[in-house]
């Protein structure tokens, strides 16, 4: 019987370990891998989870069988393994990491040479299939691979980004969150004019304090506090393989990373007058307003890196953001960072003088936003379709990306998950936080006469 192979999603490979994703199926993607893009040299990183290691030997396995040179760069991010594939004669480069998933799931992020990803149609489907069809067994012992590291060279890429010498210098709690942050951050802190406040630092998969998922509220306590103890001016929190990371302004204070689009998209186009920057459709206004201002050109694009990956080749666009902490760059090969975006906040922060608090205050108040709100629902389509049938008069409609419904005072937008029958909320307003959250309560409520059931939060 051919296997469901359930951990294939959208844009990557996810599933609980051993019966979603184990080193089999891992083997058998590493062949698959080889045979559908004809790699000659590939890297493989991956992130501290106690079975990444040996998905990533039996993975090298495939690719080897098949001819293929592996690299093994060893523990790191994603942010990394896409560094890599930037580099001379890397045909592709593959993360072995579940991120912010639970502790007994992982999974792949895939790229080919440039760092472009392999998703949905543009390959990943074909990997599926061939994956399926395999009845191939992992070996035993280690797979043939050379130990790698390019950590040098982005350390220096990161560094050409940091505020000028002689200015204030920073004191930034970093909160890696016993994920793979940790070992780039003490990489670049020679070379950082900061004092660094370093608190779940070291890597460590049975994660202690908690799965590094700064996106969840309960996640955010030990960042603000520390932030706040210290005196710090800001702090940063990274999920596991720290391809998003979460800013804390010098009060604790969370900041969706909604204003941190605003913020770096304006930051950008100072240094790159009229250029285009991508945003996702869940939150929009907030940035297309700054964008403007700044002589700027906004493009909406469906949301997922895959999507504005895509957008932001096809127009050439310096930066792209979605609001749930993905900041996508156009000199790093478009994709995103979880480095980059907090440097880049220290550098406004002192060039500026202003706190962060005060850098995104003013947006925050002219454009209230409720954050995404989940809900468990029996059917996506039929309930996004009800809704939009108690909303649509009267409203601007978009369907770029599930249902976007637009009125002179406030607009909200409601998509379905990729891979669970969930419903994936966000609204906001103009000026008036009380009507954005009448407004959030109200489609709630309609969601919920509908079968909804509240999940939490979650990113897309």
């Amino acid at each position: 019987m051919p296997l469901p192979l359930s951990c294939f999603k959208a844009y990557d490979i996810r599933g609980r370990v051993p019966d979603e994703l184990n080193e089999d199926i891992a083997y058998r993607l590493g062949l698959a891998f080889a045979q559908r893009f004809q790699s000659r040299r590939v890297a493989l990183g991956r992130d501290i989870r106690h079975s990444s290691a040996s998905l990533l030997n039996a993975l090298a396995h495939g690719l080897a069988a098949r001819g293929v040179e592996v690299l093994d760069l060893g523990l790191c991010g994603t942010e990394e393994v896409y560094w890599a594939a930037q580099q001379a004669g890397i045909d592709g480069a593959i993360e072995v990491t579940a991120s912010h998933n639970p502790i007994d799931y992982n999974g792949m992020k895939l790229v080919l040479g440039g760092a472009i990803p392999v998703s949905g149609d543009s390959g990943l489907h074909d990997l599926r299939e061939l994956t399926a069809a395999s009845t191939a067994t992992a070996p035993q012992g280690p797979a043939p691979m050379r130990a790698a590291s390019f950590r040098e060279g982005l350390v220096q890429f990161l560094c050409r980004h940091t505020p000028a010498p002689g200015g204030k210098r920073l004191k930034i709690v970093v909160n890696p969150g016993n994920g793979a942050a940790g070992p780039l951050v003490e990489a670049l802190a020679p070379h950082l004019p900061f004092e660094l406040i370093r608190i779940h630092f070291e890597p460590d998969g049975s994660f202690p304090n908690g799965i590094p998922n700064p996106l969840l509220p309960e996640n955010r306590g030990a960042t603000a506090e520390a932030v706040r103890r210290h005196g710090a001016d800001f702090g940063v929190a990274w999920d596991g393989d720290f391809d998003r990371c979460f800013l804390f302004d010098e009060n604790g204070g969370f900041i969706e990373g909604y204003y941190i689009v605003g913020l770096l998209a304006e930051a950008l186009l100072r240094e790159h007058p009229g250029q285009k920057i991508v945003h996702d459709p869940r939150l929009t206004w907030n940035t297309v307003d700054v964008v403007g201002k700044a002589g700027g050109v906004a493009v909406q694009s469906k949301t997922g890196h895959a999507f504005i990956k895509e957008r932001m080749r096809r127009e050439d666009a310096v930066y792209g953001g979605e609001m749930s902490a993905h900041h996508y760059f156009r000199d790093f090969a478009y994709c995103d960072s979880g480095m980059l975006p907090w440097i880049l906040v220290a550098k406004l922060v002192a060039e500026t003088g202003k706190p962060l608090s005060a850098l995104v205050g003013e947006r925050m108040r002219l454009y209230p936003a409720s954050g995404e709100i989940n809900r468990v629902v029996p059917d996506v389509k039929t309930v996004i379709a009800a809704i939009r049938g108690q909303y649509e008069s009267g409203g601007t409609v978009d369907t770029t990306d599930g249902l976007s419904i637009e009125f002179p005072d406030w607009r909200f937008n409601l998509r379905g998950s990729n891979t669970e029958p969930v419903l994936r909320l966000n609204v906001e307003s103009r000026h008036d936080v009380g009507l954005m959250k009448r407004r959030t309560e109200e489609l709630l409520q309609a969601i919920d006469r509908l079968g909804g059931a509240a999940q939490g939060m979650a990113h897309a």
